[in-house]
């Protein structure tokens, strides 16, 4: 189904679709590569084909204008995500060692610290 987009956001963009109904495109739904700024992909007045995902009791339409083109498959969401899944857990090793080597270091610089100080135990009276 074609629209025309009425209004950009942050998050997503308003589409008019036939009849008067407007929709919104998420932006995880322009495209099928990562979006940070609608405005780069489209702008307000452009006719986009789109995919009806939703529509809520209230009338709330979701949109898809990266599943509405002929060459999208739920396979390449499949295969995107997989990459996702390898990344979180390398940055869940990367956060362990992390925090692992920040605890030392901690460690480390308190008992510098308590050394030059005198440390526990020292006695600075004079006899």
């Amino acid at each position: 189904m074609e629209g025309v987009i009425t209004g950009i956001t942050k998050f997503g963009a308003f589409v008019e679709l036939p009849g008067g109904s407007t929709g919104l495109v998420h932006i995880s739904e322009i495209a099928d590569e990562y979006v940070k700024d609608i405005n780069d992909f489209y702008k307000k007045a452009d006719k986009v084909e789109v995919k009806v995902l939703s529509v809520e009791d209230k009338g709330k339409i979701g949109l898809s204008i990266k599943q509405a083109k002929n060459n999208y498959t739920s396979h390449n969401k499949k295969v995107r995500n997989k990459p996702q899944a390898v990344n979180k857990a390398s940055f869940e090793d990367k956060m362990n060692r992390f925090l692992k080597e920040s605890d030392e270091r901690l460690l480390d610089l308190k008992r510098n610290t308590e050394s030059k100080r005198g440390g526990r135990g020292s006695c600075r009276e004079a006899y």
